[in-house]
């Protein structure tokens, strides 16, 4: 059974999701704390992907913003996380919060803050699954 990290990267907090390629399901996990130093970042992504015993991490890239200032951060994480020698796919990941915080507001989800990131990454996962049905 195949598994994939997703990672949704931010300045504070970094949202973090499991998906189980097969059945097309991704559940989040809990946030990181961003430490202000990608590689040690980098690393606390290796070590979830190895306990999840994933194969691959997608993060996450805006591509819609006028300052890419995070688009940039978001890349170097990336190759961070390849330097690491893992497998790494990017998506865009532009409107991932938004839309998380949109359905767990129908859903009636409670600490919507505290679950924004993870809900978020589980978009990321969504996201490459698709492009990849599309290709």
């Amino acid at each position: 059974m195949s598994r994939v990290v997703g990672v949704d990267f931010g300045s504070k907090r970094i949202g973090i999701a499991v998906g189980i390629t097969d059945f097309k399901i991704a559940s989040p996990r809990s946030s990181l704390l961003a430490s202000g130093k990608l590689s040690t970042d980098a690393t606390a992504i290796q070590a979830i992907a190895l306990k999840e015993e994933a194969s691959m991490i997608v993060v996450g890239i805006p591509e819609n913003v006028e300052d890419q200032r995070m688009a940039n951060v978001c890349a170097k994480l990336a190759a961070e996380i390849r330097l690491l020698g893992l497998e790494v796919r990017t998506v865009d990941e532009s409107f991932t919060s938004v839309e998380a915080i949109d359905d767990m507001r129908e859903l009636k989800v409670s600490e919507k803050r505290k679950r924004k990131d993870g809900e978020a990454a589980c978009r990321i996962i969504e996201r490459y699954w698709d492009e990849q049905t599309l290709a």
